[in-house]
């Protein structure tokens, strides 16, 4: 195909990635929590800087990149639907990475060509052997585009580009070459295998998907289309960005054969997980990432509260991935743990990006369990905790994250804890004394908790930040010494758990994300928050990977925590329906709204940061029935590779900020993106979890349990089919568009579903009201100015609180009555 104006060169030869730490004098940083930092507005670029970015600024922006290394040609990139050529990862410290890319233009005939190179670091690039521009901006994770005029020959032209950049945590490391103009050109294959095999590798990757959305029993398997030739297949199962385990295995795959079995569920560590499939065929190969849920059945959860506690501690200790926290639950279930805190340490000792969530349980381990370790072990954890860096005042040369409210929670926690432990030393980086640190930890902890209670989340709702939190207020409920901030830590779990179980759809949390991930969303039987719901309510399962939930069990059964019981909420099995309403965030800044029946629950933003760029918000979800698979959300993706690192990424977040209000079951999601953003907006839709599912046109519907999901577009609605959401995603094209989602209770059938809400659409008037009659609500007016009005009601989202309001509404009852 001739390449056009705005086309990008997509299939790429690449280096392996060349990493270097980048230390810089150890120094203070200035600045605060800050509550706002992921409300971006320019593109999702967040403004806070660490010195290392700064010293490598001063030293590389605007000079020529240092060209490192040379090309060791190790992976063929194929495109699979994106544009960039991106390596983007998580590094936990300060780290120069550089990398060779290498692709090719066939050129008709000779001219000049005008390229457009897009990087967030820096960047050469040559043309048949001759550099003709660099560039770089390295403003971390801030793409920027430089254009060139290039010489072209006829026939083949090797383009080299060389790129690197400095890591500091999430980091997007990635390059894009566009075509502008030039003579009759189009983009070549730079691979030296036959063009008929890498076609028929990347035909495989694109098309391959698993059998199933999640897998709680029998076999992993991924569906290819029929192999023309005998294939290998190296897989590498891996979690998220924090897990560090790992597992490897390699397969063979005959002529003909589609169906490719990876194992029994029970050969794979539970958790969300990252299968990275690696096709080899005929000496060419290339990798491409489906991610799927594994989930190990715990049977149903003990009766009582005190035999769940016994049960949670018991499945971390034996279950969990080694760390701290399950160190933690080893000790406090009588085994031992010092090989697991030796192997955890050097991570703390060396300031990694997130150490302070493996801190925190440390010292708890250090309080508590210093009998049931070697005194060698002692001694390791004290050094750890005197040279640890506590805040960001402090001197050091790390990327620790310091802004958010979770992370400063766990750094004033662990300061005022480990001051207190060790009175008389000499903490390295403050040069306080132990009583002088834990004096500055204790009045920074009060001070978040001022801000707590007056703001509570401002990553609200948000499933992986509950535990978090939860683990900060635990440490201090349990460990604190002074009584008022215990007292404070226990109030802040009581009103944490009331949030989960108001907004829990049969124990599983079912809301508006403030901050969102694909391996949060998409886990629904082994996210963390399903565990405390199996401890607390007795509806959940385990995963492998947790933050809260030995330190909460502990809480119950060690320091006389009491919460109220809130089974009944959380476990809504009642013939009427609960409305919640409140708010989180400073200034009230997010405006929640949640709905639930037995059958049902769908929670939303009201009038939430319309239009602007989104990070990783997930405005609108929703479950029916009883599995907890069984769930749908609606966003515009932030980046077009699945399982990425993008913030926002292809499920995690809005590349725009939709409009979304909701009335009780149903929902609009209104978009109004703006280019580069994708042109396509798209919902997570399960198809195979359902009873019954069915899309035509612009609707779809899904069945479960009785109860009932529809949804309604603004144009035609398109079932992915291939790839990693393979009947898992609905696509409607283009980013000005508008969905409905309707829940209800009575649902027999799909067909039931399509009659019944035959005649619903949505009208827009020339304000940009919107309004849908919908049959069992009558007119549900979707006012521009963010209110909403329906049978005889007007809900004003300026009017809710931070306490919020539960509201019972009986099936046939409008007017419905207020719940203590």
């Amino acid at each position: 195909m001739i390449l056009a104006p705005g086309d990008a060169l997509t299939r790429w030869q690449v280096s392996d990635i060349a990493e270097a730490r980048f230390d810089v004098p150890d120094a203070p940083l200035q600045g605060e929590m800050d509550p706002f930092f992921f409300l971006t507005k320019d593109k999702n670029f967040i403004p806070h800087e660490y010195p290392c970015r700064t010293q490598f600024a001063q030293r590389f922006r605007g000079h020529r990149p240092e060209v490192r290394g040379e090309p060791d040609w190790t992976r063929n990139w194929l495109p699979f639907g994106q544009q960039v050529l991106d390596l983007s990862g998580f590094w936990f410290r300060p780290t120069r990475l550089a990398a060779w890319a290498r692709t090719v233009i066939a050129a008709n005939e000779a001219g000049t060509a005008r390229l457009r190179l897009t990087t967030c670091g820096g960047a050469v690039l040559w043309v048949n052997g001759t550099e003709v521009g660099w560039t770089a901006p390295y403003v971390r994770n801030y793409a920027q585009s430089a254009d060139f005029d290039v010489p072209l020959t006829e026939g083949d032209n090797e383009l080299l580009v060389f790129f690197d950049d400095l890591a500091e945590r999430d980091t997007r490391y990635l390059i894009r070459l566009d075509w502008l103009d030039g003579p009759s050109a189009r983009a070549g294959m730079p691979f030296a295998a036959p063009a008929g095999v890498v076609a028929g590798v990347e035909a495989a990757l694109e098309s391959a998907h698993f059998d199933a959305p999640a897998y709680d029993g029998g076999e992993v398997a991924v569906i290819l289309p029929p192999m023309v030739a005998p294939a290998q297949v190296d897989l590498l199962v891996e979690g998220d960005f924090m897990s560090h385990q790992r597992l490897r295995r390699r397969y063979q795959l005959a002529v003909g054969q589609t169906r490719l079995v990876l194992g029994e569920v029970a050969d794979f560590p539970a958790d969300f997980r990252h299968f990275r499939l690696t096709l080899t065929q005929d000496g060419f190969a290339s990798m491409r990432t489906l991610g799927v849920e594994i989930a190990h059945p715990a049977g149903p959860a003990p009766a009582t509260q005190s035999a769940r506690i016994a049960e949670a501690l018991e499945a971390v200790a034996t279950g969990a991935e080694g760390d701290c926290v399950r160190a933690l639950a080893c000790l406090a279930t009588g085994r031992a743990a010092d090989a697991m805190i030796l192997a955890a340490l050097p991570a703390i000792e060396d300031c990694w990006d997130c150490a302070d969530f493996e801190l925190v349980p440390l010292l708890w381990s250090r309080i508590r369990f210093a009998e049931s370790l070697a005194p060698e072990t002692l001694a390791r954890i004290d050094a750890a905790i005197l040279n640890y860096r506590y805040w960001m005042d402090e001197p050091g040369n790390d990327v620790q994250w310091y802004f958010s409210e979770n992370h400063a929670l766990l750094f004033h926690t662990a300061a005022y804890l480990a001051g207190n432990l060790l009175r008389d030393a000499i903490f390295t980086r403050s040069g306080r004394t132990g009583a002088q640190q834990s004096a500055t930890g204790a009045a920074r902890v009060r001070a978040w908790l001022d801000h707590f209670e007056a703001a509570e989340m401002a990553e609200f709702n948000s499933a992986p930040y509950f535990p978090i939190d939860l683990k900060g207020l635990c440490a201090l409920q349990a460990l604190a010494p002074d009584a008022d901030i215990r007292e404070r830590a226990a109030r802040g779990i009581a009103r944490l758990v009331e949030i989960v179980a108001n907004s829990a759809h049969q124990g599983v949390l079912t809301a508006a994300q403030g901050r969102s991930y694909e391996h949060t969303l998409r886990a629904g039987a082994t996210l963390e928050l399903s565990a405390v719901a199996r401890l607390l309510w007795g509806a959940g399962s385990f995963g492998a990977r947790f933050h809260c939930l030995p330190l909460l069990a502990l809480c119950l059964r060690d320091h006389d925590l009491v919460l109220p019981d809130l089974t009944a909420r959380a476990l809504w099995d009642r013939d009427d329906g609960q409305e919640w309403t409140f708010t989180q965030g400073a200034g009230n800044f997010a405006r929640l709204y949640h709905w639930k029946t037995r059958g049902t629950a769908m929670g939303s933003a009201a009038g939430y940061r319309w239009g602007d760029w989104g990070y990783q918000e997930t405005l609108v979800h929703a479950r029916i029935g009883r599995d907890p698979q069984a769930q749908v959300w609606i966003n515009q993706p932030g980046e077009m590779i699945q399982s990425g690192y993008g913030r926002p990424s292809y499920w995690g977040g809005s590349a725009s900020v939709p409009r979304v209000q909701q009335y009780r079951g149903l929902a609009l999601v209104r978009f109004t993106g703006v280019p580069p953003q994708p042109d396509l907006t798209h919902a997570w839709f399960p198809a195979q979890v359902f009873d019954a599912a069915e899309v035509a046109d612009d609707r779809a519907c899904a069945v479960l349990d009785r109860a009932g999901l529809m949804l309604i577009a603004s144009g035609p609605l398109h079932m992915v089919t291939e790839g990693p959401s393979a009947g898992c995603e609905l696509r409607l094209t283009g980013r000005d568009g508008w969905w409905l989602m309707r829940v209800t209770e009575d649902a027999p059938s799909t067909e039931r579903l399509f009659e019944h809400f035959a005649g619903v659409t949505a009208r827009e008037d020339a304000d940009g009201n919107l309004c849908v009659i919908d049959p069992e609500y009558g007119s549900v007016a979707f006012n521009r100015d963010g209110t909403v009005e329906a049978e005889g009601r007007r809900l004003d989202p300026a009017q809710w609180t931070l306490t919020g309001t539960r509201h019972k509404i009986a099936p046939k009852n409008r007017s419905g009555e207020d719940l203590p």
